[in-house]
């Protein structure tokens, strides 16, 4: 298929400074919970998105100092030379299919307390920390932010010679530089406080000081509020941002814009849908002449389309939905949007970074597998054999592993008891504000109709007497779960209605399937995620007076995690739905709930006709344990393999069993380590550096190469010049460049590379000089052109090597030119010892 003429401008390049983007995809920064800990993991699932097509990849915030840790959450770090090496593997993967890379600077002030580090944090006064931590920062004096500023540089010049091409000024998302910004925050009296410009100092000798240092190799990108603070959703609230924008907008080659709310700005879909930060934008492009990206969880491509046409942006900025489906835009490209996976606007992504583990989706269950697991998005191991698979259930978790089964090639069969595919997925779909998640459905059931090799059957009900007749290889049953009816007291489920008595109880099940409690109903929620709340609200759309109980302190407990309690339990108060917070249901008995007090256990009786336990699940599982009594409890004895996953194993969330079904598709009859199911992304004590990249080793040889060929150059162009001064500069250059090949060649001998004949490497050098200019002035201009970029390019290959081992060599090699950089200096400045630097080399093998 070819891509739809609509979408070509969103494949249109587009500058960037210095760099060029390939296309309109822009992944904007964001967290992964992998940062500096999980390098490798980090890497490889940022280089599948450049795979995907995305023209630019970004890394999530990069701390630029030990004083700026936000540990438990996970950022990247740019503190010194180790994490030149480790966003290496990033870069490195990201420019093999074609995309730019970003590293976004950050300084966290006072949101970060450094609790690993231990690091007084700084800010412009003395605050507190924002993210609840008993911990004040330092107010910063005019030390201090010469340090940051200088702090700021070096982590731009890592970023740079770590091969990224596109570096941010962070200067939002209430951390260090938006305080600068604040009329409110900034109290202070000097140059760096009070009026308008004094506050945009900082930021702006940011942007003048990162161009200075690597514009001329990076664009320089700024991220910004485009309102100054928190509104009604959609109304933004823009007070000085307007002059503010004014005073920097040609500065930066790039702005990425984003608002103070970051609940709108990554809402979940049960509250705020597609392209929320359009209102926020009306001023924006119309004040600067630098390209513009932002984001709003973007899936579909006419939007898209509309946002660059009518001039909102110039760029389609995306986190989650590159996350979902990180090969959107390719998909775009090639005309398959019915392939896209959309994101559902869930949140589990961000619960990673909350909960200080590697990212994962709901809708893509490979999301931070790739490196440790191998798992690839588009892509399943070929099947083993002519197996057929029954896989009996058809929920999120035996969708996913029909699809990604019958992409295997296995013969698959699916069968469920329902009217619908989606188990659960269709019945919470139509609770209020969910509707997105029927795309977990959509998604998997499309692609069923490209499968020959894949059918489906509803509302078949299997015993264990028709699996056994079916003659299926394997048997997966994902037959899901149901909500109980009781309480989880933190040792066992009890009852809460005492016996004998006459009460109403209620599930999540029986109001999804119609049945309304009568009023007034309390809603009891140990689940501590979004059912609690839906539920409630569908209560209360239907006119019953509801009140929602938790034995948590705060709603939703654990949508906190997902960046979404707050907008929850004020989405709650707004409807009139009352709450009741660190309170155990310990009793009903039909007219009157006894609540327990968390903390002291004192009791209070409210009147209710019925309640709706939001508490835990049973697995479903009564056909997996008919099929193993068939055989004596005994799977072994059975004719087919029997495996069971997903909510009818162990329930949990729709993350979860979309997981569950894919690993059981990968792993059908390939072999499985269970004592080592995956890699470990961390600092091996005891290993000898990690297997060379190709990257790594064609560099490596190219360069080692270059150096043959230089001796002979600057030999050649040595007989040439007539100055004896001139001659014997190049006579040097010449034995530094023999000197760096030697230092070299035990690396060239180590990998087993086989570089062109040494004989063939002179010739061309010869050929090279006999074509050179001669006259000695605009001979060292060219060199002062070219040279300096030489030094980067050995930084680079630094980098990229895998062990320390390595170093030793390649640092020599750096230091040549380092060398040759000084010479050609001394030399432009007329300096009586110019050839110093040379001959310093050729005595040290160091510059």
């Amino acid at each position: 298929m070819t891509r739809d003429p609509r979408y070509d401008i969103l494949f249109e390049p587009l500058q960037i400074g210095p760099v060029t983007a390939k296309n309109r995809f822009y992944q904007v920064p964001h967290c992964t919970g992998m940062g500096y800990l999980r390098p490798r993991m980090l890497a490889e699932m940022r280089g599948m998105k450049a795979e995907g097509g995305w023209g630019v990849v970004c890394t999530e915030y990069n701390s630029i100092h030990p004083s700026s840790d936000d540990l438990t959450h996970t950022s990247a770090s740019l503190w010194d030379d180790s994490d030149i090496r480790a966003h290496a593997l990033m870069t490195e993967k990201v420019h093999a299919h074609g995309a730019l890379a970003g590293a976004e600077l950050w300084y966290g002030g006072a949101r970060t307390g450094n609790m690993m580090t231990r690091e007084v944090a700084m800010d412009l006064s003395s605050l507190p920390n924002t993210a609840g931590h008993p911990f004040q920062t330092r107010a910063m004096d005019k030390t201090d932010i010469r340090n940051l500023r200088r702090w700021h540089r070096k982590a731009a010049l890592r970023a740079r010679d770590a091969g990224f091409d596109i570096v941010y000024v962070y200067a939002t998302h209430t951390y260090l530089l938006s305080n600068f910004l604040s009329p409110k925050i900034n109290t202070r009296s000097d140059e760096y406080g009070g009026s308008l410009e004094n506050r945009v100092r900082l930021v702006r000798e940011l942007i003048e000081e990162t161009k200075d240092a690597v514009g001329d190799r990076c664009g320089v990108a700024v991220r910004f509020a485009a309102d100054e603070e928190i509104g009604e959703a959609g109304v933004p609230i823009h007070g000085e941002r307007r002059d503010m924008f004014a005073m920097l907008a040609d500065l930066p080659d790039l702005w990425d814009i984003n608002i103070a709310d970051y609940s709108v700005e990554m809402g979940v879909s049960r509250f705020i849908k597609e392209a929320p930060l359009e209102p926020y934008m009306d001023f924006i492009k119309n004040q600067t002449s630098k390209p513009v990206v932002t984001v709003g969880r973007f899936t579909s491509p006419d939007t898209m389309v509309s946002q660059i046409k009518r001039g909102v942006t110039d760029l389609i900025g995306a986190a989650r939905p590159s996350i979902a489906d990180p090969f959107l835009p390719k998909k775009i490209e090639e005309g398959r949007l019915e392939d896209i996976r959309e994101c559902i606007g869930c949140n589990i992504c961000y619960s990673g970074d909350t909960l200080g583990v590697a990212i994962r989706c709901t809708q893509n269950p490979s999301m931070g597998e790739e490196w440790r697991k191998g798992w690839h998005p588009e892509e399943m191991n070929e099947k083993r054999s002519d197996a057929s698979v029954l896989v009996i259930g058809a929920g999120p978790a035996g969708l996913e592993a029909t699809r990604a089964l019958g992409k295997r090639g296995y013969s698959v069969t699916l069968a469920d008891a329902g009217k619908e595919l989606g188990g659960r997925l269709p019945r919470e779909a139509a609770l209020p504000g969910m509707s997105e998640y029927i795309r977990v459905r959509d998604y998997r059931a499309q692609q069923f109709h490209k499968m020959t090799n894949v059918q489906f059957f509803l509302e078949s009900p299997l015993t264990a007497k028709d699996v056994m007749e079916f003659g299926a290889d394997h048997v997966a049953i994902a037959t899901g779960a149901i909500w109980r009816k009781d309480r989880f007291d933190g040792e066992a489920f009890v009852e809460v209605v005492p016996e004998g008595a006459a009460a109403e109880v209620l599930t999540p099940d029986d109001v999804m399937d119609g049945r309304l409690p009568n009023g007034p109903a309390l809603v009891y929620d140990e689940d501590g995620y979004y059912m609690g709340g839906v539920i409630s609200e569908k209560i209360k759309a239907a006119g019953i007076d509801v009140t929602l109980c938790t034995p948590s302190e705060v709603v939703s407990e654990w949508a906190g995690k997902t960046s979404e309690r707050w907008r929850i339990r004020a989405h709650l108060m707004a409807l009139g739905i009352k709450t009741e917070l660190a309170q155990a249901l310990t009793s009903f008995d039909g007219k009157t709930a006894t609540l327990a007090c968390q903390f002291t256990d004192a009791e209070k009786q409210l009147p209710f006709s019925s309640v709706v336990m939001v508490t835990h699940r049973t697995p479903n599982d009564d056909l997996y344990h008919d099929i193993l009594a068939l055989a004596g409890g005994d799977a072994a004895e059975l004719p087919f393999t029997l495996t069971r996953f997903g909510d009818c194993e162990a329930p949990a969330i729709v993350a979860a069993a979309t997981y569950a079904g894919h690993r059981y598709a990968r792993q059908l009859e390939e072999e499985v380590d269970v004592d080592q199911p995956l890699q470990h992304d961390r600092v091996d004590v005891g290993a000898q550096g990690r297997k060379p990249s190709k990257a790594y080793l064609d560099t490596l040889l190219l360069y080692y190469e270059e150096e043959i060929e230089g001796e002979a150059y600057f030999a050649g162009v040595a007989d040439r010049l007539a100055e004896p001064h001139h001659k014997q500069a190049f006579q040097l250059l010449s034995e530094v460049e023999t000197y760096t090949a030697k230092a070299m060649r035990p690396l060239i001998d180590k990998y087993g590379l086989v570089p062109r004949p040494e004989a063939d490497l002179h010739v061309t050098g010869r050929d090279q000089a006999a074509q050179e200019i001669s006259d000695w002035d605009a001979l060292i201009e060219k060199m002062d052109k070219i040279f300096p970029d030489y030094i980067a390019s050995f930084e680079r290959l630094e980098a990229m090597a895998p062990g320390a081992e390595d170093l030793p060599g390649l640092k020599v090699a750096t230091a040549h030119e380092v060398a040759a950089v000084e010479f050609i200096n001394r030399e432009r400045a007329g300096a009586s010892d110019s050839l110093a630097p040379l001959r310093h080399f050729l005595k040290t093998g160091t510059s």
